[in-house]
């Protein structure tokens, strides 16, 4: 016999015997383990080498990052931080419904006939808004042919004419795809009119019902009165109101101010519809709700998660019944993160904010074709708006799991802080009348502009990095050219952006021939000077400005603007003397790239990382004299 800590006798010259595999696998269990307080430690060390000096305490507090009013994002997340918030979330299908209205085991449903199961997804509706009702009718059969399972009609003046609603839907199964309305009353008659009598309607639908959204767009005060007797001949199974967040995100609101907003404009719905002699649980039944979502792919989830888990507590307070008080959200691709120029762009932003909405429990969702910005979509671009959520659903898989995110530190605690300050601003609202009268008394809009002017600071300083527009952008790109869309309401709150001052700046050098340009005056060799001219290149190509690079001030040949690149060593030797010289040589305007802190005499302005970018350029362009719409205070006119 031999010791059991002998090793097993084997034949000369064979292998080595595999070590057996442990009982039990710990990620990281080789390694000893790291407590916050070291992370800390090393965090501090970093900054410190990067020039921060004074450091907060606790020093996470130094990287925080906004992503709402009122609420920030930190570097790390631990179970300290989410506490006993994952168990408080419930379960799928339960209130308060934080992790999803839907419910069964990983969210999926038998399909007929067949021996498996299959993911039920969300449901895939595609916009139409294209008044040309023989366009229309052909990328509807193109839709539904494709994957989309419901479609959603924008009918009114510059959209789908309301009279030609029959003529439009004349192919459209109704009993197998539901449909959603934007249009108003007179949209909403015409289609009770087009099927009077039918009892066979897919159930899912909605008329499109939103006076508040629409107050909130024209500034004009809006009847509640009618919208109980249009619920009483909604068919069964629709919905007759939506509550449009998009409304208040597209005029710049952060997600605290849509959360709160749509709250508030569905207790008044409700209210009015309770007040018609509605039942609590009926009223609750008229209602979807539409929510933005945006590349800011957590920040969407958690949102979506935490107006679930507001419109449970309204429900709760109204006395719903458990199951009434399921939000049925609808969640649209942002038309805020849209841009123009390098619209590709934005089939990437748009395939991340899919993402979040169905990871975040959407019921529904509508990815909005990249050309969105630049007016009526090509067949082209609705095919790949609607292929991103069937690549997403069928190739992803992203609808087998209920509430993918829940249990992380980081989403649960970031749920439950949008939830907190988005009801406080709610409770705002409801002190002063609630929606109609903080939309007539400013209230709103004051709140929505302030969100909006901290983003436009991160926005201008190129801290929200807007790709192909604000970096790395392309100056040679042909935009195509589409069929404008029909101008959304105004007169209300505005409609913005986030690449409309970079794209304002951008279209009016752009209409100078020949294409006015800055000149980058270098120092040093090619290796010390690349970094700092390849960061100012970027910088005005962003505002639409072509460079041309040479050494001193003998390659100016005209230029009126310089940017002198090159290392701080090389300014400490003659950054001034050349600043001289390219003033005699005829330059109006001189740039250095680097920070102000180098102090170098002779020099207008400094670009660096951090500056305000966009007062850079129009610095820039005024000297160049091109006129652009911010030196004439004009507003970029949005159409989606």
């Amino acid at each position: 016999m031999r010791s059991t800590d002998q090793q097993t006798a084997r034949p000369e010259g064979a292998p080595p015997a595999e070590p057996a595999a442990p009982a039990v696998l710990e990620l990281a269990g080789e390694f000893p383990a790291a407590s916050r307080a070291q992370w800390r430690d090393l965090v501090a060390g970093v900054l410190r080498k990067a020039g921060r000096d004074e450091l907060p305490d606790p020093v996470e507090e130094a990287l925080r990052v906004p992503v709402a009013t009122g609420v920030s994002v930190a570097p790390l997340y631990t179970a300290e931080d989410a506490g006993d918030l994952p168990a408080l979330a419930g379960v799928p299908g339960l209130p308060p419904f934080v992790r999803g209205a839907r419910a069964g085991a990983a969210g999926v449903t038998a399909a007929a006939g067949a021996d498996t199961e299959v993911p039920a997804g969300w449901d895939v509706r595609q916009r139409h808004a294209d008044p040309d009702v023989a366009a229309t009718r052909e990328a509807i059969a193109a839709d539904l042919e494709n994957g989309v399972s419901s479609l959603w009609l924008v009918l009114g003046e510059g959209a789908v004419p309301v009279g030609s609603l029959g003529d439009v839907l004349a192919d459209v199964l109704l009993d197998l795809a539901p449909l959603t309305l934007s249009g108003g009353v007179p949209a909403a008659e015409a289609f009770l009119a087009l099927v009077e009598g039918r009892t066979d309607l897919a159930p899912g639908g909605c008329l499109g019902l939103d006076p508040l959204g629409l107050q909130a767009a024209t500034g004009q005060a809006q009847d509640l009165s009618g919208l109980a007797d249009l619920a009483r001949r909604t068919p069964a199974g629709w919905r007759s109101v939506v509550v449009d967040g998009t409304v208040f995100a597209d005029a710049g609101a952060s997600a605290v101010e849509e959360l709160g907003c749509a709250v508030a404009a569905g207790v008044a719905y409700l209210r009015g519809l309770t007040d018609a002699g509605l039942g609590v649980d009926e009223a609750f039944g008229q209602l979807e709700f539409r929510f933005s979502a945006s590349a800011d792919q957590f920040t969407t989830i958690a949102g979506l998660r935490a107006a679930r888990r507001l419109w449970d507590r309204v429900g709760e307070a109204s006395g719903a019944s458990p199951q009434a008080r399921a939000m049925r959200q609808h969640a649209v691709t942002s038309s805020v993160m849209t841009t123009r120029h390098d619209p590709w762009v934005n089939m990437l932003r748009t395939t991340v904010a899919c993402f979040a909405a169905g990871v975040g429990g959407a019921d529904v969702v509508t990815v909005q074709p990249f050309d969105a910005a630049l007016g009526l979509p090509d067949a082209f671009a609705r095919r790949t708006a609607r292929n991103t959520q069937s690549l997403l659903v069928e190739e992803g898989s992203l609808a087998r799991v209920l509430d993918p995110a829940g249990g992380s530190w980081y989403v649960e605690s970031l749920t439950e802080e949008l939830a907190q300050t988005a009801w406080a601003w709610f409770t705002e609202i409801e002190r002063a009348g609630g929606l109609a009268a903080a939309l007539d008394s400013g209230l709103v809009g004051e709140r929505i502009a302030a969100a909006w002017s901290e983003r436009e600071r991160r926005l201008a300083t190129r801290a929200d990095a807007l790709t192909g527009v604000s970096e790395f952008p392309n100056p040679a790109e042909v935009l195509p050219s589409r069929r404008p869309a029909a101008a959304p309401p105004s007169g209300g709150l505005p409609r913005v952006r986030a690449a409309a001052a970079f794209e304002d700046l951008r279209d009016a050098v752009e209409a100078v021939e020949p294409r006015p340009r800055v000149h980058l005056a270098t120092l040093g060799p090619v290796a010390r000077h690349t970094a700092r001219a390849t960061f100012a290149a970027n910088l005005f190509g962003a505002g639409g400005l072509q460079t041309t690079t040479g050494d001193g001030a003998a390659s100016l040949d005209g230029a009126s603007v310089v940017c002198i690149c090159g290392t701080d060593r090389d300014y400490a030797d003659g950054a001034a003397a050349l600043a001289a010289e390219l003033r005699a040589a005829g330059a109006a305007q001189v740039w250095l790239a680097g920070p102000p802190s180098l102090g170098i005499d002779g020099v207008d302005g400094y670009v660096y990382a951090g500056c305000d970018a966009i007062a850079v350029l129009t610095t820039v362009l005024d000297q160049l004299g091109i006129h652009h719409k911010r030196a004439l205070g004009e507003q970029e006119e949005v159409t989606t």
